[in-house]
């Protein structure tokens, strides 16, 4: 293989780990789709190695190295599909090493993504009906879906604006915890704590701590260590919003 050859597979190894790594894939993952990918291109013995902070790669045949760094991290399991089915097109021979490099560049740019509108109905909707299956009243359906609604629109301006996730996750909890208590206040709801409880779910980091315990479970602890910490500190971040609201108001 020529090594302009070599050089773009290398690339295309490092983007598909790294738009994999920032759209929220466990690292068993990333790990198996990247050295797919690299053996398919003729490449005996891929020395990659995966952080949540970054990706590192040698070719001791061609002695070459190089580092990617990852610096965002958010949650979005379409672009981890669609680098699935490329290197998987990739492993059939259905595409080159170029199409395969245009194909996850375009995904890392332009793949599409739901509209603000609709991430905030989609939060509305989860927060009214898990209020409901932990056994919630159903008087309180449309003031919690409003409320959960309101505080995910607080945090995807906030966290959009400043890119600060933490402050984001608790200016939103705060916002529901001020608004449900209003709420029951005016008579619009019945208990305060199940209209708070369903109005946090969509904040919740529940892939953060799923991916965790896969990657401790798979080896990777550095990184099941890292995004549980992450995981932690967001769910603090929630509970010392609420907290404040329960203990001022």
């Amino acid at each position: 293989m020529q090594d302009t050859q070599m050089q773009e597979l290398i690339d295309s190894v490092m983007l598909a780990g790294k738009i994999m790594i920032e759209s929220g894939a466990d690292m068993a993952r990333v790990d198996d789709t990247l050295k797919r990918i690299a053996r398919n291109g003729r490449i005996k013995e891929p020395k990659i190695f995966e952080t949540t902070t970054g990706i590192m790669m040698s070719v001791p045949d061609y002695k070459l190295a190089q580092v990617e760094p990852i610096q965002k991290r958010t949650i979005d399991l379409e672009k981890v599909s669609r680098v699935n089915d490329i290197s998987r097109a990739f492993q059939l021979k259905k595409i080159t090493v170029e199409e395969m490099k245009v194909k996850l560049e375009f995904i890392d740019k332009k793949a599409p993504f739901f509209a603000w509108t609709w991430q905030v109905l989609a939060a509305a909707m989860i927060s009214c009906t898990l209020m409901i299956m932990y056994n919630g009243h159903w008087q309180d359906f449309i003031t919690t879906a409003v409320i959960g609604g309101l505080g995910y629109a607080c945090y995807y301006f906030i966290n959009t604006t400043f890119k600060i996730k933490f402050v984001s996750e608790f200016l939103a909890s705060l916002v529901i915890g001020v608004l449900s208590v209003l709420a029951v206040r005016n008579n619009l709801g019945i208990s305060v704590g199940m209209i708070i409880i369903g109005s946090v779910m969509p904040l919740v980091p529940g892939v953060l701590i799923t991916n965790s315990v896969r990657d401790v479970l798979a080896g990777h602890l550095l990184s099941g260590l890292a995004r549980g910490t992450e995981a932690l500190l967001s769910a603090s971040a929630i509970a010392l919003g609420i907290a404040m609201v329960l203990r001022f108001m």
